[in-house]
Order: structure tokens, then sequence, then C-alpha cells
């Protein structure tokens, strides 16, 4: 899949959550959605970005916003981490990785020359019409989860 881009239709998705039941971006029609991938439960930086997002969940809620956090981690895996780090954003699921593949952030990495698949951690605002209003690829997790909000907030 191609990058997405601002102004394109945000692919639909419908997967697994922490604590049972599904994730619909469906569900949040008419609302902004914060949809950030990030590549693994319970690392540092996957850690850190869940919750910064989490302290700030009351503002998002308040900006009107819903905040999905989307890894190809197990359903069982997010309920520990959610659990561990009392963490209130909704985590989905991407087993198979297919909704990292469409939205373009199931990347080639390289760490110590080895080359792998993996996320390529990235966040998208989906405004209340489904459309892509903003994209941070490549994030740096320090200060991300408040410059989203700023984003939300000026929507």
């Amino acid at each position: 899949m191609s990058e997405l881009a601002i102004g394109d239709i945000a692919p639909q998705f419908d997967i697994p959550r922490d604590g049972g039941g599904t994730v619909s971006l469906q569900t949040f029609a008419g609302k902004p959605v914060v949809l950030y991938f990030y590549p693994k439960d319970d690392t540092s930086g996957c850690t850190t970005e869940a919750l910064a997002f989490t302290a700030l969940l009351p503002e998002f809620e308040k900006a009107g916003a819903a905040v999905i956090g989307v890894s190809p981690d197990t359903v069982k895996k997010h309920d520990k981490f959610v659990e561990k780090h009392a963490l209130a954003v909704i985590l989905g699921s991407d087993e198979d990785t297919a909704v990292a593949n469409l939205y373009g952030v199931w990347k080639e990495k390289s760490m110590y020359g080895r080359k792998y698949m993996g996320i390529d951690r990235t966040t998208f605002l989906i405004d209340a019409h489904g459309r892509i209003a903003n994209v941070w690829p490549k994030v740096k997790v320090a200060g991300h989860a408040e410059e989203v909000l700023k984003a939300v907030q000026a929507m």
C-alpha cells in the first residue's frame, strides 16, 4: 500500500481489542480519531507513548476525540500491558498486520545490520468525516501526545 496522505479517506478496520470485543473505525464515525501505530507492548518507547496518551486522554475526550493504539501484539499481551501500566486508551490487536499494511506502516526496518519487517511508529489524525487530517511519520515519543492533542484541539 502506498503512503496515505492528508485528505485521503482513512481505511476502515475492525480488529480485536484489549478487554475483549473489537474496535472499529466505523464506531467513531462523526468524531475525530487519533490512530497511533506502535511496534510492541511493554517496550520503553511504546510504554512512554501509551502513558502519555493515557495521561492526556481526558483532554482528547474533552475535544471529542477517541485514541486508539494499534500493534501486532495479541489481545492477551495488550491486557497485560493495560493492567501493568493502568492504560486507558483503546489497544487494537493487528496480529496479521492487515491494518498496518492498509495504513502503510508495516515496513522493512534494520537494526544492527539485520533487516526485518515491523511497525514504523506513525500517528494518524482522522477527522469527523473519516479523512486523514494529519500524519506524523517516524514518531519521536517525547512530546508527541501533546503535539497531537494540539492538532485535535485546533480542528
